[in-house]
């Protein structure tokens, strides 16, 4: 029988698997109070306000108080970013490819909501219980598509690159000095582009500025955009599911 390998403690405790002891009175606190308290001030301060010190006065402890259930601030981000995550979109009859644009789009909406997300933590693979719900539903909604699990998980993944690459993007524009500059939009960069970039070094951007490629643009974001880059990521996956398919046929023949 293999040995059973140990947890980080954090994780150990998001997954309901602390040590439990019946000695001493019951606990007041536990690993959802914390983290909740600490996604609310996330949510309203940034990271900036949230500290053991700030925690524990929200839930109404000593902060020493806080180190049994998380050893450190950065196990109480590892438990935050888990927790900040909703129950995954059902799936509610819809196709895979329906489906995983929803997933893909509610992942971003996710980080849009909770900026201080892209910065809370490491980005490794998920080991929490809601993380690993939404990997779960991603995985299910491929089923019977040919794609083998190793497939399916390189799908989701991603995917959710995509949806943090575009939630970092919405986050980063606007930023105050070039709006002194009087760069208020996508439209005002390419002008400043066209302007700047030497045709010689530059041939193709050159001309795609000059050409006026991001006239017309409302501000820095569209969501046709989005859509636009997670129809060619889903076009990629569906040529892949056809070709597992043919190969499929031509195995079995």
């Amino acid at each position: 029988m293999a040995q059973e390998r140990p947890l980080p403690s954090v994780v150990a405790r998001m997954w309901g698997r602390e040590p439990v002891t019946r000695r001493g009175p019951r606990p007041r606190l536990n690993l959802a109070t914390i983290t909740a308290a600490a996604i609310e001030i996330a949510d309203a301060e940034g990271l900036a306000g949230v500290s053991m010190a700030s925690v524990a006065s929200r839930v109404g402890v000593a902060a020493t108080a806080l180190y049994r259930y998380v050893e450190s601030k950065e196990d109480l981000l590892t438990a935050m970013a888990d927790a900040a995550a909703p129950l995954p979109p059902e799936p509610g009859g819809m196709t895979w490819r329906e489906y995983l644009a929803v997933w893909t789009r509610a992942q971003r909406d996710i980080l849009l909501d909770h900026p201080w997300l892209l910065s809370a933590a490491a980005p490794v693979p998920p080991m929490g219980p809601r993380r690993l719900l939404w990997l779960d539903r991603a995985l299910a909604a491929l089923d019977g598509t040919g794609l083998d699990d190793g497939e399916k998980i390189n799908v989701a993944s991603a995917l959710t690159g995509y949806a943090l690459t575009d939630a970092a993007l919405r986050h980063a524009v606007g930023d105050p000095r070039m709006e002194e500059s009087g760069i208020k939009g996508a439209a005002d960069y390419g002008e400043v582009l066209a302007e700047v970039l030497d045709p010689e070094a530059y041939p193709a951007l050159s001309a795609a500025m000059r050409s006026g490629a991001m006239r017309g643009a409302e501000g820095w974001v569209d969501d046709g955009d989005f859509v636009f880059g997670l129809d060619l990521l889903l076009d990629g996956v569906e040529a892949l599911i056809r070709r597992r398919v043919l190969e499929g046929h031509v195995g079995g023949e």
